[in-house]
């Protein structure tokens, strides 16, 4: 899987800003996870404390990210095993699923969904008859994958609607909609979620701050610019290669 992450120039922007008023302050990983928080909370969903002082990394490799990042054609019983790695509940893995409350999807992601499930030649049957041919018009055979398409019915509002769409039939991802038609372990908090927004809240919060305190271990450094590793690291690099 490729992770993309998309409007980054917002990123450079602060990190632009906090370094004409405090040098070599605030990393690059705090920005992210303050902005992620804010994004969310913007967006009406809950607001909490940013735990800071993380480090970034003094390398990059997408077969790493590869290893943590859950595909979006996984089921739920892989993203159980992939979150039980990290000591994360099957609450907090389905709380923190309900991210997809908010931003779009590729058809890349799901024709497999549409046309070829699990390589059976048939379509998904948890999809909701209406919503397929929603999906059809928008993913079609051979058309464009990098169309996108809405993770729930309310992509602009933090809200529990994913969860009412996953119970629904509507969820994009095999990745969500599985969480509901799959695993009844899962299951069980699509539907609660779906029912009281302030538990989805509330489990969603306690979700983050978890993951926010997981760290590598690994050395880290306050970047200057996030998009590179600071010039001394390279140099200090290679001379121990030397």
């Amino acid at each position: 899987m490729i992770v993309l992450l998309t409007s980054y120039e917002v990123i450079d922007e602060i990190k632009e800003a906090l370094e004409n008023f405090c040098t070599g302050v605030v990393s690059c990983a705090d920005i992210i996870i303050m902005a992620s928080r804010d994004a969310v909370t913007l967006s009406g969903g809950p607001n909490w404390e940013v735990k800071l002082g993380r480090k970034d990394s003094l390398t990059a490799s997408q077969a790493d990210s590869d290893k943590v990042m859950p595909s979006p054609r996984a089921n739920a019983t892989a993203l159980i095993n992939l979150f039980n790695k990290f000591d994360l509940s099957i609450k907090d893995m389905v709380a923190l699923s309900g991210s997809h409350s908010i931003g779009n999807g590729r058809c890349f992601s799901i024709v497999f969904r549409l046309y070829n499930q699990s390589g059976t030649g048939l379509p998904d049957p948890a999809i909701e008859p209406e919503y397929r041919a929603k999906l059809d018009s928008l993913c079609p055979v051979d058309g464009d994958l990098e169309v996108i398409g809405n993770l729930d019915a309310t992509p602009f509002k933090f809200d529990n609607q994913y969860f009412k769409d996953l119970v629904n039939g509507r969820g994009f991802l095999n990745s969500d909609q599985t969480l509901y038609s799959l695993d009844s372990r899962t299951k069980e908090f699509v539907v609660h979620f779906s029912k009281d927004q302030e538990a989805f809240f509330a489990a969603f919060v306690e979700g983050m701050l978890k993951m926010g305190d997981l760290q590598s271990g690994l050395p880290g450094e306050i970047r200057s610019y996030c998009r590179k590793v600071n010039a001394r690291s390279i140099e200090k690099a290679l001379v121990k290669s030397v």
